[in-house]
């Protein structure tokens, strides 16, 4: 009997060391809790699916979901906490136009064609034809999350992470109406729903770049922004500011505004006109492209708001000359206009348009970028536009970019690490903020 009751206690001793050595193993194997991996964040958070913040207001329904949403929100805000605060004067320009099979069924964007120039005898000597992702892209650099789809929630929250890494806190979203899109593209209203929803969740709005669509002119412009803020409006990622009259407004930027002619923008922007968008539900701050320096007199008598320079190549134009932005300033002040300069990391083109070399300007290892927000910073701008966070063709990104080698050769940010110019922009937004309230007092 003592026999027995020695097997047993010896049997019983075994059988709780194999459970605690199960559980320490199974505890190893499983992944920490933790919404970030490192602060841009590769790892991401999980996303609600299918589910909109009404229907879940007048669910009643037990869901078991929701018993873990209280933790996440936490998760988040600790997270957030890490970040630093996102500065609302600092707007970087933002594409929605990617896509890939896996999300659009077929690449988008990522497959640009090689342009020809417009001279048959020099567009001869240059190769064209389209890039064939997801190893041969519409790009000189590659992105850290390689041929994404704009679509992906996956990425959306990515990108939201590093623009608040950088402390960026306004986008301006490329936007077509719906039904419309670029040339390469296709339509993007559609994703303007779910870029609003995680914008919010990481205290970054959202203002409008809207494209020069087909049959763009004052009519349809007044069409469009009624769409915009009838549909998005009332969502707390939408972008609106307070101008010193006091009124809560919308900004716009409006990209190759020139091609509509003063006198036409004039019936749309000029509080005299009888069709005037001015003291309706849908006035806002609408921003010109500056190009030329005589359309800051067109500007003027258009009856804008303000302006922006936009292109990331110093020297390119008379707005994105960076010497030239001190005269712009003092013209904005002057007539009452608000001032945003356009800043870039670089600029390089040449694998969509190959002839076009002379526009490259090399990053020199963040250099370049710093020298641009510095002259920025010299104009005492109203706000800072960045060009861009995403617009990959044009190599003018500041979202992450690693090394490839392949058939196709791309630059990188070596030996800088892939959050280099997220990094600048943070140590820069710092910089903005402390100037601004010197320049208030």
């Amino acid at each position: 009997m003592a026999r027995f009751r020695r097997k047993t206690c010896i049997a019983l001793v075994v059988l709780v060391l194999l459970v605690l050595t199960l559980t320490v193993v199974l505890k190893a194997l499983t992944p920490e809790d933790s919404p970030f991996i490192s602060p841009v964040g590769v790892q991401l958070l999980p996303d609600k699916k299918n589910r909109s913040p009404i229907n879940e207001e007048h669910d009643d329904t037990p869901d078991r979901s929701k018993m873990g949403e209280s933790d996440r929100s936490d998760k988040l805000q600790g997270a957030l906490r890490k970040f630093p605060p996102p500065n609302y004067y600092l707007h970087a320009f933002y594409y929605v136009w990617y896509g890939n099979p896996k999300f659009d069924g077929k690449y988008i964007h990522w497959n640009h064609p090689q342009l020809p120039h417009w001279d048959l005898k020099v567009a001869q000597g240059y190769p064209q034809g389209r890039h064939i992702p997801p190893d041969d892209i519409g790009a000189n650099f590659y992105p850290s999350l390689g041929a994404y789809s704009s679509r992906d929630p996956s990425v959306i929250e990515s990108h939201m992470q590093q623009l608040r890494t950088a402390a960026i806190g306004v986008l301006g979203v490329s936007w077509y109406p719906p039904n419309m899109n670029d040339d390469n593209g296709e339509p993007v209203d559609d994703i303007v729903p779910l870029l609003l929803e995680v914008a919010h969740k990481y205290h970054i709005k959202v203002a409008f770049h809207i494209e020069p669509y087909k049959d763009r002119d004052e009519v349809s412009m007044f069409a469009n922004v009624k769409y915009i803020i009838d549909k998005y409006g009332e969502h707390p990622a939408f972008f609106k500011y307070r101008t010193n009259a006091g009124k809560l407004l919308p900004l716009f930027y409006v990209y190759d505004s020139y091609l509509i002619n003063s006198e036409q923008w004039a019936k749309l922007l000029k509080h005299t006109e009888s069709n005037s968008i001015r003291n309706t539900p849908y006035d806002a701050i609408f921003i010109a492209l500056l190009v030329e320096e005589k359309h800051k007199r067109d500007i003027l008598t258009a009856g804008f708001d303000g302006l922006y320079t936009y292109f990331a190549t110093n020297g390119f134009s008379y707005g994105s000359t960076q010497r030239n932005w001190e005269s712009i300033k003092a013209f904005c002040e002057d007539n009452n206009l608000i001032f945003i300069p356009s800043v870039g990391p670089g600029y390089i083109d040449t694998s969509i348009r190959p002839w076009n070399f002379q526009n490259t300007r090399n990053r020199i290892n963040g250099k370049y970028y710093e020298t641009s927000l510095s002259a920025a910073l010299q104009a005492r701008p109203d706000f800072i536009s960045i060009t861009s966070f995403n617009e990959w063709h044009e190599g003018s990104q500041i979202e992450m970019a690693v090394p490839k080698t392949g058939q196709t050769v791309y630059l990188d940010y070596l030996p800088n690490k892939p959050a280099i110019y997220l990094e600048i922009t943070r140590k820069w937004a710092s910089i903005f903020g402390g100037e601004r309230h010197k320049w208030q007092d």
